[in-house]
């Protein structure tokens, strides 16, 4: 998935120019009913006290005074530091999630623009190696305050993802021939730097956390911003899997796979039935071509697609994977989750992410499945 990106921003790089730390103004008549109340996920059918459990030797395997890192591209950056602070809220984990956060803050929100730099090394001088943002980031974090502004009643928290909520309305939304979208950066996606017109990640729409973002920025429309990417979900069935790509074309009706990447179903767009399953979309067949990415009577897949073929390429590494497809199913046909997947085990940070995530989804949608 990094690959991915890092490719892409590489193709479109644009030098940024250094700028001083976001700074926002106070904001008034803050109502913490805009976002409303969230539920810690139910214990029923997993063991009591899992999830803090999975969180405690997550924190322990992958979180660095609050960076999150991965392991497997040896980076941390946005999207990493949102699942975290999600979980970390998830869990109940207040001093956790703050330690998240305020890394997030002081390393990443370090633009004008007010979106989070997408990629911080350890190693490199400066740390911050891309100042793009990715907008799965900038949502996931924003969810994640607004989910602690909930269950904490902090007005500060709901402030600061207001601030992003705007900046994305501002700088990651565009129209396109599908409808309104949210563009995965603010820098190389538009029409003019790709032959076939704007580049989007399907897997960046962050379907649980549109409720949320309704109703704190009200100035972006995303009602239309969700009911297209469902419309592109069901337009981009590529190959006999009837699959999206990890990026896609928008330059002309119907989307097409980005000729900047491979057209591959691979690690971006695993996470697309995450997304409608949590959200509960009620459109079942959007689900139905990732059901059969995995055959758990012979453990066969889940696998990444050359969408140019159908063919089969290499399985997905990590039982995280699994436990994307076994959430569709679930949310599908009510189907019970295998017993392999009850148990998060500490793979690589991305694996491990998902596997949390998706029983995170489960107990809070469909608690019959477990």
């Amino acid at each position: 998935m990094i690959a991915l990106r890092t490719a892409l921003l590489g193709l479109a790089a644009i030098t940024l120019a250094t700028g001083a730390a976001a700074k926002t103004e106070p904001r008034t008549g803050l109502s913490l009913a805009q976002a409303t109340e969230t539920q810690a996920p139910a214990e029923a059918g997993l063991p009591a006290g899992w999830l803090q459990q999975a969180w405690a030797k997550y924190k322990q395997r992958f979180v660095r005074s609050g960076r999150v890192i991965d392991d497997v591209n040896k980076i941390s950056h946005s999207e990493g530091q949102g699942y975290g602070m999600l979980i970390a809220v998830k869990a109940g984990d207040r001093a956790g999630f703050d330690e998240i956060w305020t890394w997030t803050k002081k390393e990443l929100y370090i633009d004008a623009s007010g979106l989070a730099a997408w990629q911080w090394k350890e190693k490199a001088s400066p740390n911050v190696t891309d100042r793009n943002n990715a907008s799965d980031g900038d949502v996931l974090i924003a969810w994640a305050l607004i989910e602690a502004g909930a269950k904490w009643q902090k007005a500060e928290y709901v402030d600061d993802a207001r601030a992003i909520v705007a900046a994305l309305g501002r700088l990651n939304t565009a129209q396109t021939p599908a409808g309104l979208a949210l563009i995965p950066g603010r820098v190389g996606f538009q029409a003019e730097d790709h032959p076939d017109g704007m580049v989007l990640n399907l897997s960046y729409w962050v379907f649980p956390a549109f409720d949320r973002l309704k109703g704190l920025g009200p100035e972006t429309d995303w009602a239309e911003i969700q009911a297209t990417g469902l419309r592109l979900i069901r337009d981009s069935r590529f190959s006999p899997m009837r699959l999206p790509a990890d990026w896609i074309a928008v330059g002309s009706a119907p989307p097409a796979p980005a000729k900047s990447f491979p057209a591959r179903f691979s690690y971006n767009a695993i996470r697309i039935p995450l997304y409608l399953a949590w959200a509960k979309v009620p459109q079942p067949d959007l689900l139905r071509p990732f059901a059969g990415l995995w055959n758990e009577k012979l453990n066969l897949g889940p696998f990444e697609v050359d969408l140019a073929t159908g063919g089969a390429l290499d399985t997905f590494g990590g039982t995280g994977f699994r436990a994307v497809i076994a959430t569709a199913k679930c949310a599908l046909d009510k189907q019970k989750l295998d017993p392999s997947l009850r148990t998060v085990e500490m793979g690589a940070y991305y694996p491990t992410t998902l596997h949390i995530l998706s029983l995170i989804a489960l107990q809070e949608r469909y608690p019959e499945c477990l």
